[in-house]
């Protein structure tokens, strides 16, 4: 740990832009986060079996396997203040429209599917624009702190939003948390407008576009050793431990018997987890190898998946959840952190087009197949399953990975 490489991190909080920032994403995600918690939830109540959960979660995350490289090259060549706006707008409209269909009682299963396909339309658009801001606010050096620090406000906002959700489900009902998910885009789209510049898309010399091919530059990432690794180590993540949170409804009302409270402080842990997991990568040593951090962590994920599949206790899952959370923020910050630093700026958003198709594609793939096979082998065994698997598939990615030499650029920061 060094105290004086974490205290300077948190200075990032306290520049205008980078700060700024920060609190505005906090309150959307707060937002965020309880919709998740409600619309599992809310699925569950009008009758939806565990695979359409999982369907759900496929639908939001799928759209990123065509469109998010279209979304690289949008934050590479587009007017990404224009691009997150609208598509921030888009989405707004959704949780907007299930406040209203809640009302006037007539919510379907396939109504809150359709509409989470257009939200993982719009994120898969925008997000790989939204992915590349800190590293346009921050210098070079402090981009690992500043993903660090986003990636704590995110964390911070699995904890806050969750337990908000928990009250207004209690107080007004499901209701209450879509509308709070909307009201929350509301302080981003603003600040969005006021801090970034109109034309903040990276226009170098080094990879001029080409009309006729608009995703060259791709290959050049994936042929990449150490790149490469980085994206399989969060892909494998996503695949067989991302459908951990998508199915802890499933465990906590079906396996446990709780309720929605008990499912709130479930994601909530989830959250800690996160934040911990956070900090502790803020205040580790400055030159520790990005590429260890991010495959221990990973097996560590694994490891967590199989206790969370012999769990038998309520308050066992949340602890395991704590873990699940630490392991997952610290592999997927290491591996987004060596992403962006080891990437050219020309190729940068499209970097991290590919580190969302590998995060958000495989959890929407995984939360499908997981799906499939909770509705025939239970929740237990499809998350024993997958934790045995996230353990051998990701000590073989760092086999390969860890051989590779460092890239030049971070090769003299490693101790």
């Amino acid at each position: 740990m060094n105290n004086t490489a974490f205290a300077a991190s948190l200075r990032l909080l306290g520049t205008r832009r980078f700060g700024t920032f920060w609190f505005a994403s906090l309150l959307s995600n707060i937002g965020t986060w309880a919709q998740q918690v409600a619309q599992p939830w809310l699925l569950l109540s009008i009758g939806a079996s565990p695979f359409l959960v999982g369907v759900d979660a496929f639908a939001l995350g799928a759209p990123v396997w065509l469109l998010t490289l279209a979304g690289g090259v949008l934050a590479d060549r587009a007017d990404r203040r224009r691009v997150i706006t609208g598509f921030q707008s888009l989405q707004m409209l959704c949780p907007a429209a299930i406040v209203l269909l809640l009302l006037f009682g007539h919510i379907t299963a396939a109504m809150i599917i359709a509409l989470s396909l257009v939200v993982g339309i719009t994120d898969a658009l925008s997000m790989p624009s939204f992915q590349s801001i800190v590293p346009t606010i921050v210098e070079h050096e402090q981009i690992p702190a500043g993903l660090a620090l986003n990636s704590t406000q995110f964390n911070l906002s699995r904890i806050l939003g969750p337990a908000l959700a928990g009250v207004l489900i209690a107080g007004v009902g499901v209701v209450g948390c879509f509308a709070l998910s909307a009201a929350s885009y509301i302080p981003f789209i603003a600040v969005a407008l006021w801090i970034l510049p109109r034309r903040s898309a990276c226009r170098s010399d080094a990879m001029p576009f080409d009309r006729h091919h608009p995703f060259a530059g791709i290959p050049e990432v994936l042929r990449d050793r150490n790149l490469r690794g980085a994206l399989a180590t969060v892909l494998a993540t996503g695949l067989m431990c991302g459908p951990l949170i998508t199915f802890v409804p499933v465990i906590v009302r079906d396996v446990l018997h709780g309720d929605a409270s008990h499912f709130s402080a479930a994601v909530g842990a989830f959250g800690i987890g996160g934040l911990i997991g956070a900090g502790l990568f803020l205040a580790a040593t400055p030159g520790r190898d990005l590429r260890r951090i991010s495959n221990t962590a990973a097996i560590l994920y694994g490891v967590v998946l199989l206790g969370v599949a012999l769990n038998p206790w309520f308050w066992g899952l949340t602890g395991l959840l704590v873990a699940a959370g630490l392991s997952m923020n610290m592999s997927n910050t290491a591996a987004n952190s060596f992403l962006q630093s080891a990437a050219s700026p020309a190729l940068r958003g499209r970097t991290v087009s590919l580190f969302m198709l590998a995060t958000r594609g495989g959890v929407s793939v995984g939360s499908l197949a997981t799906g499939a096979m909770v509705h025939w082998l239970g929740a237990g065994h499809a998350l024993l399953i997958n934790g045995l698997l996230a353990i051998v598939v990701q000590a073989a990615i760092g086999h390969f990975w860890l051989r590779a030499a460092p890239p030049p650029a971070l090769a003299q920061d490693l101790k």
